[in-house]
């Protein structure tokens, strides 16, 4: 069996795709492409028959994925648009953390916050673009989960085309399902999350998710829009490619730990690999191995990255992949991201994660 049918049961083949399996009447070019693609696109596992075989009956987290899964493609229509729909520059305001806001972002935070909100099942949402959480009031209209979420992840890139995306991590709701939902419910440790992911606006837009029990891969094919599978994703077991990825216009305020690797890194064959997109650079980690590292510096005492909506999901991912993401020395100790406690929606920590290799050398770097 493939690894995705070890990972997730998959339906019995039908009997009408039967014809596909026979060999082409003619052998040109043409043909043959065209022959194997529909039969990529018809044997294939879509996202949609994944989120309803994967939640295991839960209708509501079905609901929520599927919301998702909608956001991913309506931001990836708005952003191969951009350029012909004037989407492109500053929007003139700045977001809760102080960033300048581009247009695209606030078509994406519109597009998630809509999203979520028809879903009918969330009570609780928190955005990058939002000062304050969004708290559903409908009694009738909300759900179980809270959802926080950067809506266009890198997008100080986007008007140079380069690849951004949108990050996600979900909670279950521990207040009363009969009263509104408060901040409390989803300031906890990455640890109780229950489903994580992003999505990649690049050459092509992949959907990676996770429900804690592995890493799935998507690329959305626009011909007939739906995310198809790609693979069940983990990170080289032996650490993969020698790349470290990070901003080094800022090493001369970072702690001696991190100068030193860097300063290892290139005088032991290392590559430098460093996007500037969070979705991006760890994309590129997961599959190529490496590690990806922004840490804490003299100016940003806790990193300039967000836990609810950076840290937490992309932390949850690369573990559930088979790497390691820590914070390195916060708060007087080492440890995990998703142990880091929250003190306010847009609370921030270092980050450092990718295959256990390097990240492992880093954290020794400490002792």
């Amino acid at each position: 069996p493939s690894r995705v049918q070890q990972s997730v049961r998959l339906p019995a083949p039908r009997a009408r795709f039967g014809a596909m399996e026979r060999q082409p009447s003619y052998q040109e070019p043409v043909a043959v492409g065209f022959g194997g693609m529909m039969k990529n696109r018809l044997d294939t596992m879509t996202m949609t028959q994944f989120i309803v075989e994967s939640t295991s009956g839960d209708q509501q987290l079905a609901l929520l994925m599927n919301a998702v899964q909608h956001a991913c493609k309506v931001c990836a229509n708005a952003i191969k648009k951009a350029g012909t729909c004037d989407l492109y520059g500053l929007a003139d305001v700045q977001n809760a953390t102080g960033d300048d806001v581009k247009k695209l972002d606030i078509i994406a935070n519109t597009i998630w916050v809509d999203c979520l909100k028809n879903s009918g099942v969330c009570c609780l949402l928190v955005s990058e673009e939002e000062e304050q959480p969004i708290i559903i009031e409908d009694a009738d209209k909300r759900g179980p989960f809270c959802v926080a979420f950067d809506p266009l992840d890198g997008s100080s890139n986007v008007d140079c085309n380069v690849s951004v995306g949108s990050i996600f991590s979900v909670y279950r709701r521990k207040s009363p399902e009969d009263k509104k939902a408060t901040v409390e419910d989803i300031l906890r440790p990455g640890l109780e999350c229950i489903a994580a992911g992003y999505s990649m606006f690049g050459a092509a837009t992949e959907l990676v998710i996770t429900y804690g029990k592995g890493v799935f891969r998507f690329a959305l094919d626009t011909s007939i829009g739906e995310f198809l599978y790609v693979e069940h994703m983990k990170i080289p077991q032996d650490g993969g490619k020698k790349i470290y990825s990070c901003n080094e216009g800022n090493l001369h305020s970072w702690d001696q730990p991190i100068k030193d690797f860097v300063k290892d890194c290139k005088s032991s064959g290392y590559a430098a690999r460093y996007v500037g997109s969070m979705v991006s650079d760890v994309h590129r980690t997961l599959l190529y191995g490496g590690v990806f590292v922004y840490p804490a510096d003299k100016k940003s005492k806790k990193g300039k990255l967000r836990v609810l909506y950076e840290g937490y999901p992309m932390a949850m991912i690369t573990e559930q992949a088979g790497g390691m993401a820590s914070t390195g020395m916060f708060l007087g100790k080492i440890g995990r991201i998703l142990e880091v406690v929250p003190e306010h929606i847009h609370d921030r920590c270092p980050i450092i994660m990718g295959g256990e290799r390097d990240v492992s050398k880093v954290l020794k770097l400490y002792a």
